[in-house]
C-alpha cells in the first residue's frame, strides 16, 4: 500500500516506503535503514500516546519482543516506546500471515503442515527459555515466510519476572485460541497457556476451523473453559499429540520441549519439513546423556586437501559449488538452563504486525565463543602483514544440519580456519580462498551465541592461541591440533561439547549442564583453558575439566559449594587465573541473580578460592593489567536500563574497586544494551545496537573516546596492531583507530540479515593482512584489511 496523505516521511530517522497495514492500535510501514536493511515498523495511534495503561503495554511489548528475538520470532532493530509517538522498528520479511493463507488456499497438510507446527514449537519453547509468555498466539501473529513460520506481536505478553498489568479489568486476547485459564485468570497464565492455544492454532491450521469455534466470543469462551475440543477431522498422527496440550488443568499439557519431541517423532509419512542433508546426522547410539563418548581420534589430519573420514557422525567433504572469489565489491544460555533461560533461537527474521489484543467482546560476547581469539590477535592484520598465499577475496555459506540460517565464529590457524556455530559443529576452511576441506553438522536448531569453542594444541597459529610444548605433550598420542564446538540434539537432550582432530575425526563427546549465561553473561557453556575443556555436568552439580586432545575422561571434578551453582570463566585460553561466578540455587531458580560470589577457580585440580560477595548484577567481561574486569547491569523491572559501572578485582588481595561509568565531563552515564562489552587493546568496550563505540579506561571507569562507527548491531571488536575491527550480521567490516577511535573505513553490507543477536562476540578474526568476517546465513568471508571493499 502507498504512503498516504499525514502519513510521515521518516519515524525515528528511517525513510518510510509504504504502509504495510493497519489496525485499530497502529500502523505498521515499510522503512529501510542507513545500511539498505528492510524493517517494519510500528507507529502507535496518537491517541494512545497520553494513555499510560497503553503506552505501559506497549513498553513491555518492546522489551518483550527485544527478549525473544529468534529464528522463528520478530527481531526487534530499533525502538522509542517513551517518545511522544511510539514506534518500534523490526526485521522485515515477505510472507502471508497464517490466517491469510488458510483464507486463500485451504486447510495445511503433510510436510507443509509439520513444518509449521515444528517451527512454532520451537519458537514458543525459545518464547518461553528467556521467561516470556506470549498470550496471544493466533493465526494472524504467524507469518509464514520461505525460511519457515515467524511469530510475531507481543503486543499483550507477559515477562515471568515482570509485573502484570490489570488493564482495568479487561480480559485481553482473541476467544478461540485463548486457554481456559486465561479466560479466568489472565493475570496468572503461564506458559501452558501458550501451549493450549498452539494446540488450538494447530487445529486451526489443519482444518480451517478451532476445535472450540462457535457462533459468537461468549459461546466460544464458554466452550473452551467447559466443553471437550472437536478433534474428529484433524489428522490421526497429529491429534494424538495436540489433544494432550488441550487438557484444562495446565498441569497435564506437556511442556514446549515435549511437545516439540513430539512432532519431531512423526512418521516421515507426515514429514516434508526442513531437509537435513547427508553430511548431517546425530552420533551413533544417539544423544549422550551421562559419561563421555569416545570416538578413538586416529591419527592426525593432513592440511592439503579435503580428506575422507569414516565416522559415526559424517564428516561432510568439500561442497560441489566451491567459495566465490574475485575483486567485485563486497559487503545458552547455558544449555542446562529451564526453559524460560534456555537461549533462543538465532538468525532472526521477521515482519512486525499491529499489535491486535482487543477485549474480549472484539471480533529479541573479544570473541568469548570461539575462545581461542578472545578479541586480541597482536600482529596480524595491518597493512604491513601478508596475506595468506594465493588470497583472493572469498565468501563461502556453510550449511548446517537442519538448513535454518545463523552466525558462525571463527579461528585462523596456520593456513586455515576453524570455524563453528549455524547448525554446524566445525568446519575446515582455507584462509586463502574460503575452500571447504570438512564439515561436521549439528543436528538440532541453532542456539543464540553457542557457536564454537576453540582450538587448542600442537600447530602453528595466527592471532590465536600458541600452546607450550609441555601443553602440547599433555594432549595425547595424537600431538596435533583438537578443535573443539557445539553438538545441539534434534529434540530433548542436553547439548554437547565435542572435540575433532584437525581432519575432523570425532575425538570425544560430552553433555553439557549448567547456566553460564544466567551468571556470567556469556553463552560460554564450554571453556576453553590451557588444553582443558571445563564445563558443568548436565546434573549441575560440579564443574569437570577434561584434556580436549586427549580422551575426553574428567581430569578433575569438583562440586559446587552446598546450596549454590557455578559457571567456570575464563578472560581468555592463556589467561594465568580462572574463575567461577557461583549464585544461590534459589536466585538461580528466580532468575534473579543480584548477589553472585566470585571465587577464584585452581585450574591444576579445581579448588576453589573463598567467596568475595558482588552486590548487584556482575558480569565478567576481561582481563587488564592483571586484575579481572567486570561491567554492572541496571534493569528497571523488566527492562535493561544499561551498562552504568565497572569494577576490578585483584586476585592477589582479593578486593574489588568500583567506579561508575563517566563521561569526559565527570558526569555518570550509562550505556545502552548491544554487543558484549570486551576489554581488548588496554581499554574495555561497549558497543550499542546503534553502532556507537565506547572505549573506557577499566580503571577509573572514565569514557576515553565515543564515536560511530556506522554498523548496526556491531558485534564486539577484535584488535590487531593498535585498530579495532566491528562486524556485523549484514556482513559490514568497520575499522578504527583503538587510541583515537578515528574511522579508518567500513565496508558495505553483503548479505539481507536482521543482525539482531544480543550480546554480539567478535564477528571478525584476522589473518596476516587477511580480514576474515562472519554474517548472517552461516556465511564466511575474507577480503584484504589493506584493500577493503568500497561502495560502488
Amino acid at each position: 500500500m502507498r504512503l498516504r496523505s499525514g502519513d510521515p516521511e521518516t519515524i525515528g530517522g528511517y525513510p518510510l516506503e509504504r504502509r504495510l497495514g493497519a489496525g485499530g492500535m497502529g500502523i505498521v510501514y515499510l522503512a529501510r535503514t542507513a545500511s539498505g536493511r528492510r524493517v517494519a515498523i510500528k507507529l502507535i495511534h496518537q491517541q494512545f500516546a497520553d494513555d499510560e495503561e497503553f503506552r505501559t503495554r506497549f513498553r513491555q511489548e518492546v522489551s518483550a519482543a527485544r527478549r525473544v528475538s529468534g529464528a522463528f520470532t520478530a527481531a526487534v532493530v530499533d525502538a522509542d516506546p517513551e517518545g511522544a509517538h511510539p514506534w518500534m522498528a523490526t526485521a522485515y520479511i515477505e510472507g502471508p500471515t497464517l490466517s491469510e493463507r488458510i483464507t486463500s488456499g485451504g486447510p495445511l497438510g503433510g510436510g507443509e503442515l509439520r513444518t509449521l507446527a515444528v517451527g512454532l514449537a520451537e519458537a514458543l519453547r525459545d518464547i518461553h527459555r528467556v521467561g516470556v509468555v506470549h498470550r496471544d498466539l493466533k493465526p494472524s501473529n504467524v507469518v509464514l515466510s520461505a525460511e519457515g513460520p515467524r511469530v510475531i506481536d507481543f503486543g499483550i505478553s507477559r515477562a515471568a519476572d515482570h509485573q502484570t498489568l490489570t488493564m482495568t479489568g479487561r480480559v485481553i486476547g482473541t476467544p478461540p485460541f485463548m486457554s481456559p485459564e486465561q479466560l479466568q485468570a489472565p493475570r496468572d497464565v503461564g506458559p501452558e497457556s501458550d501451549v493450549f492455544s498452539l494446540a488450538t492454532l494447530l487445529v486451526f491450521a489443519a482444518t480451517g476451523q478451532g476445535p472450540f469455534d462457535a457462533d459468537s466470543p461468549y459461546l466460544t469462551a464458554y466452550q473452551v473453559v467447559h466443553e471437550e475440543p472437536r478433534l474428529s477431522a484433524v489428522p490421526t498422527v497429529l491429534r494424538a499429540v495436540v489433544e494432550p496440550c488441550l487438557a484444562k488443568d495446565p498441569g497435564e499439557r506437556p511442556s514446549t520441549d515435549e511437545l516439540l519431541a513430539q512432532l519431531l517423532a512423526l512418521p516421515t509419512g507426515f514429514h516434508v519439513g526442513f531437509h537435513v542433508g547427508a553430511g548431517s546426522g546425530t552420533s551413533a547410539g544417539g544423544p549422550v546423556d551421562s559419561a563421555t563418548r569416545v570416538l578413538g581420534g586416529g591419527a592426525r589430519g593432513q592440511t592439503t586437501g579435503p580428506e575422507r573420514v569414516e565416522r559415526p557422525e559424517p564428516v561432510e567433504q568439500v561442497e560441489q559449488a566451491g567459495p566465490r572469489t574475485g575483486s567485485r565489491t563486497l559487503t545458552g544460555i547455558g544449555p542446562g538452563l529451564r526453559r524460560r533461560w534456555r537461549s533462543v533461537l538465532a538468525a532472526a527474521v521477521a515482519v512486525a504486525a499491529v499489535a491486535s489484543g482487543v477485549a474480549l467482546l472484539g471480533p529479541d560476547r573479544g570473541a568469548d565463543a570461539q575462545n581461542t581469539a578472545q578479541g586480541e590477535q597482536p600482529g596480524a592484520g595491518s597493512p604491513g602483514k601478508p596475506l595468506p598465499e594465493g588470497f583472493a577475496p572469498w565468501e563461502v555459506s556453510v550449511r548446517g544440519g537442519k538448513g535454518i540460517p545463523d552466525e558462525l565464529r571463527c579461528v585462523p590457524r596456520g593456513a586455515d580456519l576453524y570455524c563453528g556455530g549455524g547448525g554446524v559443529v566445525a568446519t575446515r576452511l582455507r584462509a586463502a580462498d574460503g575452500k571447504r576441506l570438512w564439515t561436521v553438522r549439528s543436528p538440532g536448531v541453532p542456539a543464540n551465541g553457542m557457536h564454537f569453542v576453540g582450538v587448542t594444541g600442537a600447530g602453528t597459529a595466527s592471532g590465536g592461541e600458541v600452546e607450550s610444548a609441555a601443553d602440547a605433550g599433555q594432549n595425547g598420542a595424537d600431538a596435533g591440533p583438537t578443535v573443539v564446538g557445539y553438538r545441539i540434539p534434534d529434540g530433548a537432550g542436553s547439548p554437547q561439547v565435542v572435540a575433532l582432530t584437525e581432519g575432523g575425526k570425532e575425538r570425544w563427546s560430552a553433555p553439557l549442564g549448567g547456566e553460564s549465561t544466567l551468571l556470567t553473561g556469556r553463552t560460554q557453556s564450554a571453556v576453553l583453558h590451557r588444553g582443558d575443556v571445563l564445563s558443568v555436568d548436565p546434573a549441575g552439580t560440579r564443574i569437570e575439566a577434561r584434556r580436549a586432545g586427549g580422551d575426553g575422561s574428567v581430569r578433575w571434578s569438583r562440586p559446587f559449594p552446598p546450596g549454590t551453582q557455578c559457571a567456570p570463566y575464563a578472560p581468555n585460553p592463556r589467561a594465568a587465573r580462572l574463575y567461577a561466578l557461583c549464585a544461590s540455587a534459589a536466585e538461580v531458580e528466580s532468575v534473579q541473580v543480584d548477589r553472585p560470589t566470585l571465587r577464584l577457580l585452581d585450574p591444576a585440580d579445581g579448588r576453589l578460592g573463598e567467596p568475595v560477595r558482588l552486590k548487584g548484577r556482575w558480569r565478567p567481561v576481561g582481563e587488564a593489567d592483571g586484575k579481572l574486569v567486570l561491567v554492572e547491569e541496571r534493569m528497571e523491572g523488566l527492562d535493561f536500563a544499561g551498562y552504568s559501572a565497572v569494577a576490578l578485582f585483584d586476585p592477589r588481595t582479593g578486593k574489588v574497586g568500583e567506579h561508575a561509568l563517566r563521561g569526559a565531563s565527570g558526569d555518570s552515564v550509562a550505556v545502552a544494551e548491544g554487543a558484549q562489552p570486551t576489554v581488548v587493546a588496554g581499554a574495555l568496550h561497549f558497543v550499542e545496537r546503534s553502532g556507537r563505540v565506547h572505549s573506557v579506561d577499566p580503571a577509573s571507569g572514565r569514557v576515553r573516546w565515543s564515536r560511530q562507527t556506522g554498523v548496526e548491531w556491531a558485534s564486539a571488536p577484535v584488535a590487531s596492531d593498535g585498530v579495532l575491527y566491528f562486524g556485523s550480521a549484514s556482513g559490514r567490516v568497520a575499522a578504527l583507530d583503538a587510541r583515537e577511535g578515528e574511522l579508518r573505513w567500513a565496508t558495505p553490507p553483503r548479505v539481507e540479515s536482521p543482525g539482531s543477536e544480543m550480546g554480539a562476540t567478535a564477528r571478525v578474526v584476522v589473518a596476516g593482512r587477511a580480514v576474515i568476517g562472519s554474517a548472517g546465513g552461516n556465511t564466511v568471508f575474507g577480503f584484504d584489511g589493506g584493500r577493503p571493499p568500497e561502495e560502488g
